[in-house]
């Protein structure tokens, strides 16, 4: 009897997972940020089903709740807000999915002395460092100096930093690398004094 039970509930979870359109690759620990396309199921109520993008301050507005602020919220904690927000007062124990359709794009810029100079995209669910902007930007040109890259971060506070990196350093793990870049970086790479 108990087998026969836990069986039933295992087909009704994957049931369940099917209708709600989960994508198992999906991350629940994505933090979703603005201007990601989402869309919202909610079981059994096909007239709240939503594709919204994220506004700027990372809001979205949703049939009956309204706005939901999502700022700086995983998927699952978004699910979470919103389940609670629609079991408040309109629904009883919602299950509500969301999947990411589209992640918003941020990129930095790398200039300079590379074969590719421009827009290097931030892969949405790793971070990208110093040395992989530059291989996604073509490379370092025959011209380039490795020893002087520039790296100059506004934080937000409006005030930019520059600092000065050695990737020849960085190659031969001889001093830390600066970390994952972050959106609107800029990557100057010089060229050598000849």
């Amino acid at each position: 009897m108990y087998f026969r039970q836990a069986a039933l509930l295992l087909a009704l979870g994957g049931a369940l997972a099917r209708a709600l359109g989960a994508d198992a690759s999906a991350p629940s620990d994505y933090v979703l940020r603005s201007y990601d396309l989402i869309k919202v199921v909610v079981f059994q109520e096909t007239d709240l089903e939503r594709e919204v993008r994220l506004s700027p301050d990372a809001t979205v507005t949703l049939p009956l709740i309204q706005t939901v602020d999502l700022k700086g919220k995983t998927v699952r904690e978004a699910q979470d807000i919103i389940r609670n927000r629609y079991d408040r007062d309109f629904l009883v124990n919602p299950q509500v999915n969301i999947t990411v359709l589209e992640y918003a794009k941020e990129s930095v810029n790398v200039l300079g002395a590379v074969n590719l100079p421009g827009a290097v995209i931030i892969p949405p669910d790793q971070q990208l460092k110093l040395l992989d902007a530059i291989a996604h930007a073509g490379g370092f040109s025959r011209l380039a100096d490795r020893k002087h890259i520039k790296l100059s971060r506004t934080s937000a506070d409006g005030k930019t930093a520059t600092f000065i990196i050695n990737a020849d350093n960085i190659i031969q793990s001889t001093s830390d690398d600066p970390g994952p870049l972050q959106k609107a970086d800029v990557v100057y790479v010089p060229e050598r004094l000849l």
